[in-house]
């Protein structure tokens, strides 16, 4: 199953990548949200290799991912690796700048089933796609206002 979003932030394109890799920030950001998030490598700066481990609620039971960090080519792309369960996927994000001071943000999610269940719960996905699309859109047109509002805010 295939998910992408755009969205245009008001920010040079080299800050939007820093703040997309501002992991400490997004981190807190996820705790307070109520999912646990671990750092689970000792790379001190942004490199492929970086890793974490994650537990959150989904259709009511507890779930843990494991995310790293795939490529990392500043400033213009990131592809994380993810697992959970018997689910995988491949999210990349991709910055264009299409002015000094405007970045469009391009993020492509892949979902490939790994086991019975997961291919189950991507064929639900699935039926209701329009509905997920949807959803996913917003969750990222948010997260981009939320990116742009503290962009502006830093100056």
């Amino acid at each position: 199953m295939h998910l992408t979003a755009k969205e245009d932030i008001e920010a040079p394109m080299d800050k939007v990548f820093a703040a997309l890799t501002d992991f400490e920030t997004i981190e807190r950001q996820a705790l307070r949200r109520g999912v646990e998030v671990r750092r689970t490598d000792s790379i001190a700066e942004v490199a492929p290799g970086m890793s974490w481990n994650t537990r959150f609620k989904f259709r009511g039971k507890s779930r843990d991912a494991d995310i790293k960090l795939r490529e990392c080519y500043e400033p213009e792309r990131l592809v994380f690796h993810t697992k959970v369960g018997g689910l995988e996927a491949e999210t990349r994000i991709e910055m264009v700048a299409l002015s000094r001071a405007r970045t469009r943000v391009n993020i492509d999610s892949e979902l490939q089933p790994k086991t019975l269940s997961a291919r189950l719960l991507v064929q639900s996905l699935k039926l209701a796609k329009g509905g997920i699309d949807k959803r996913f859109r917003k969750r990222i047109a948010l997260f981009a206002k939320d990116l742009e509002n503290r962009l502006r805010a830093q100056g």
